[in-house]
């Protein structure tokens, strides 16, 4: 039975304005993931890492940092960071499919390497403080690599393993592979979390069906283009079109405040724009003027023109993205 949802970390999209206008308008995670650092060699927290992290920043919103690194020393003073800041756990990703990411042999890169990653393990909880999660995919190349993987996870006190059920060269598209999902299901030592393709209620609860002894699940891509899917999968109510009109006109407003200048504040509406299309009918036309739409004004004309023009989608397996 699934107790526990959290919201992905979508690198870009799930950012800390993102996150608290989310909170307050819609709620519903138990955590949100905050989008990965990269500790530098200095051991230096940069402003934009800062921003990022900074409790102040983020109000009452309940997180997790995210860390990427294949350094465990450069990971236990991330931990150490995380800690100073107040959080009780510290995440490694280890999925991040990137092909910037991979070839520096992080993220899912990682994965390519066991032996090293054994060792990388070994380092880290010999000393860290924190309890420490792993969001994993199953693997670099292919799917049967996931119980050499699981074999070095459950030799550490993991807090959570975060399963996406793909290899690194499928990102996010392609079939699912549940057979090798399973082993984790099944054999893992530690609390297990599944990530991937959950895009709806009716999906969670056909997760929830075919694995009832998992008991968290991560959303990404379906808690973007449906915000109110978190609410919705603890009884609530959907989105009304004013409350997204609401929803994308406080966030442009306060992305206008962070960036100081309405330029970049419409890039990040059309990011989320990217995967918010999805909940109203018959929006290609409109999807592909964002896409080819260039300044605020543009972009707020075909804002204004969705919200006139479209009605939300009425569907049994949600957004298609």
């Amino acid at each position: 039975m699934i107790v526990r949802y959290d919201f992905a970390p979508l690198d870009g999209i799930t950012k800390v304005v993102f996150r608290r206008v989310h909170h307050r308008m819609f709620g519903g995670p138990d955590r949100y993931f905050i989008p990965f650092f990269s500790p530098t060699d200095q051991h230096i927290l940069t402003q934009r890492d800062r921003r990022e992290l900074e409790r102040a920043n983020n109000g009452d919103l309940p997180l997790v940092p995210q860390v990427m690194t294949r350094r465990a020393e450069d990971f236990l003073w991330a931990a150490e960071v995380a800690e100073d800041l107040g959080y009780d756990e510290v995440n490694l990703n280890l999925g991040c499919p990137s092909g910037t990411v991979t070839a520096k042999g992080k993220g899912s890169g990682f994965l390519a390497h066991p032996e090293d990653l054994d060792r990388f393990f070994d380092q880290v909880f010999a000393s860290v403080k924190l309890p420490v999660s792993v969001k994993t995919r199953l693997g670099y190349e292919t799917p049967e690599e996931f119980a050499r993987l699981l074999e070095i996870y459950n030799r550490y006190p993991i807090a959570c393993l975060t399963v996406h059920p793909r290899v690194r060269k499928e990102k996010y598209r392609g079939p699912i592979h549940f057979d090798q999902f399973r082993l984790a299901a099944e054999g893992s030592r530690s609390p297990v979390c599944y990530n991937g393709d959950l895009l709806t209620v009716e999906d969670c609860a056909a997760f929830e069906r075919d694995y009832p002894s998992v008991e968290a699940v991560m959303i990404g891509r379906g808690g973007v283009a449906d915000p109110a899917l978190f609410r919705k999968l603890r009884g609530g109510a959907p989105a009304a079109r004013q409350e997204l009109e609401a929803f994308t006109a406080e966030l442009y407003r306060q992305y206008r405040e962070f960036y100081g200048q309405p330029q970049p504040a419409a890039q990040r509406m059309k990011e989320v724009w990217f995967y918010l299309i999805h909940l109203f009918e018959n929006g290609d036309k409109q999807d592909k003027k964002l896409r080819r739409s260039r300044g605020p004004a543009a972009y707020e004309a075909i804002e204004a023109e969705i919200f006139q023009t479209l009605s939300l989608r009425t569907f049994a397996t949600g957004p298609l993205i």
